[in-house]
């Protein structure tokens, strides 16, 4: 069940037999010269969806944009300052909280949110320290070993850090109709550092950091969403199995 598409009365109703929400986050930004600008948070809202499918349980609106600062030399990527994204999954944390949501997964699709992420659960659970019990987990999707384990199967070195091949392919499965494949050169983009959003583009002009987005397949983004599904929706279980019971 989808929050967004629930009314009030059925989510008093869920909140009787079950205490367990899964909040996806990801990000507004470019993925290079074919990923899709929306890459990490349509990743993260359709693993989330398949876990609640699966599990029975409730998933909160995806969070589009996230701390994205150094992608900003790039039209159409769009960032929270650290601060902003920290009060807002606060907000949303306390929000759930007040209703009686007692565990919350966070699937996120963007490695820019982490830092954000685990300090906003450090501001809620100080929030809340007079009334304690809400539990919170962050999981990253890609991450995942046997995620890792497929994505390292299909594309070898030519992974990379950003614009990788494993989400493109899951954006692909999710939106044939934007496949663009088109000849990149080099065909494995540089890896590196880099010092703020002006230095990104000045080393990684076309957006991406040791991919090879090429390689991406719809086929492959099936193969990968599934195992994203499977293994966070293990994840999930043990994690929402040792919540506190509900009266």
């Amino acid at each position: 069940m989808r929050l967004q598409l629930a009314t009030w009365p059925e989510v008093e109703a869920y909140l009787v037999h079950n205490r367990a929400v899964i909040l996806p986050i990801g990000s507004t930004e470019q993925h290079g010269p074919t990923g899709l600008i929306g890459t990490d948070a349509l990743c993260a809202e359709a693993v989330a969806w398949g876990v609640g499918e699966r599990l029975g349980v409730l998933v909160a609106p995806t969070l589009p944009v996230g701390m994205a600062q150094h992608h900003m030399a790039f039209p159409g990527s769009m960032t929270l300052k650290p601060s902003t994204l920290i009060a807002l999954l606060n907000d949303c944390l306390l929000s759930l909280a007040r209703h009686g949501f007692e565990a919350v997964m966070v699937i996120n699709g963007h490695g820019g949110n982490t830092a954000s992420i685990q300090a906003a659960f450090s501001e809620t659970h100080m929030a809340l320290e007079a009334k304690p019990g809400l539990r919170c987990r962050l999981v990253n999707w890609w991450e995942a070993p046997e995620v890792g384990r497929l994505s390292e199967e299909l594309y070898g070195a030519a992974v990379g850090s950003h614009a990788t091949p494993p989400e493109v392919a899951l954006t692909w499965a999710l939106h044939p109709d934007r496949q663009d494949r088109r000849v990149l050169e080099p065909a494995v983009a540089p890896s590196g550092g880099f010092h703020g959003a002006a230095d990104f583009r000045a080393r990684y002009p076309d957006g991406r950091i040791g991919s090879n987005p090429a390689l991406a397949t719809p086929e492959a983004g099936r193969r990968l969403l599934d195992a994203a599904v499977d293994e966070i929706a293990a994840m999930a279980t043990a994690f929402f199995a040792s919540e506190s019971s509900v009266p």
